[in-house]
């Protein structure tokens, strides 16, 4: 049985966007929960593993959004549901108005050529089989584009992505890790996509290699018009590559802000707590700046904190607020809206701070 896709319908624009273009992808209440199972040989469902709720976000042309929070803060669900690789609880995700998450595969396939992803893991996503020509040819194959040109179109891939072309024949294990991932950059190019998702493209690479593939992206993007969603844990990488922030934590967005606003004055004290930890160049600027540091570790999400995710760990709500605006805390749970400060901030106190 297949889904229905519903008529068309204009969503609402999100406030911090700064732009002034209908987005290309549009994610609006996304929610995505995974069951829990009991243990033993009849095996119930106990509970619910809270992923991704509430999240929404836009994404415009030639843009790179990035994505960033701690590990299991929902980051890669949202990059897999939006690319309908994961099927949402509730929410909707529209690319150039048409709903992904009411189309079933066979519906989706087509967008698969405009929406692509490159994975964290450039040992783990490339098949060992196969030469590297078949790999990045295999999409084209999948998609009916395999013509005569193709040999030529894959070369043009290989050089486009730093590669020699007449490696092609070569296996993924004789390249370097670095160059495994302008491979998977190559494939995700083979259709000529408009959006390719990131996730964590760099992490799994040596900090010199890493430089070399984020200039990479960031010529591509500039050179084919490209719109990234970049997921990623390393603030100091998303400050060199997104124009746009988005912080998750415990499967909620915090804060939306423009790159340089975000760094320079956070207003979520998670964020402030993310950006304090980013090292500074400058050894006397490093020792006098102000750190701001969370306590404890990241609670379940199958059992959630009520109310604001983060005031377990949170040091405004243990150091400054009074009893009735801890109350609030506990109970409410914080909207992702404009508190004064020109961006969309959920917390109930947030308040900007200048740190770096």
């Amino acid at each position: 049985m297949t889904r229905s896709e519903p008529a068309a319908a204009a969503l609402p624009p999100l406030a911090g966007h700064g732009g002034t273009s209908e987005p290309v992808l549009q994610v609006r209440d996304l929610v995505k929960h995974f069951p829990v199972m009991s243990r033993g040989v009849v095996r119930r469902r106990v509970g619910d593993l809270h992923a991704v709720c509430g999240v929404s976000f836009d994404l415009f042309e030639n843009e790179t959004l990035g994505l960033v929070g701690e590990s299991g803060s929902g980051k890669t669900t949202v990059a897999r549901t939006v690319l309908n690789l994961e099927t949402a609880t509730s929410g909707r995700v529209r690319y150039r108005g048409r709903d992904l998450t009411a189309l079933d595969r066979r519906r989706m396939r087509p967008l698969r050529r405009e929406l692509q992803i490159v994975f964290q893991d450039p040992y783990a996503s490339l098949d060992p089989r196969i030469s590297v020509h078949e790999i990045v040819a295999e999409p084209l194959r999948i998609h009916g584009r395999y013509g005569p040109g193709a040999k030529d179109e894959v070369r043009e891939l290989l050089r486009l992505v730093g590669l020699n072309p007449e490696h092609g024949n070569r296996f993924a294990h004789e390249f370097s890790g670095g160059q495994r991932q302008r491979i998977g950059i190559a494939r995700a190019l083979a259709l000529h996509p408009k959006v390719i998702v990131l996730d964590e493209p760099v992490s799994a690479l040596d900090v010199s290699i890493q430089a070399g593939v984020l200039n990479l992206l960031m010529d591509l993007q500039s050179e084919l018009g490209l719109s990234f969603l970049f997921v990623a844990h390393d603030l100091s990488v998303m400050r060199h590559v997104a124009r746009r922030v988005a912080v998750m934590y415990l499967g909620r967005l915090v804060e939306i802000a423009p790159a340089r606003e975000l760094f320079a004055r956070p207003a979520h004290p998670y964020t402030q707590a993310l950006v304090s930890a980013i090292p500074l160049p400058d050894p006397r600027k490093e020792r006098a700046r102000t750190r701001i540091t969370v306590q404890g570790d990241v609670p379940s999400p199958v059992r959630p904190p009520s109310g604001c995710r983060f005031r377990t760990r949170c040091p405004t709500f243990a150091r400054h607020l009074t009893d009735s605006e801890r109350t609030a805390c506990v109970e409410e749970v914080p909207a992702l809206v404009d508190r004064g400060g020109g961006n969309p901030v959920a917390c109930h106190y947030a308040r900007n701070v200048t740190l770096l």
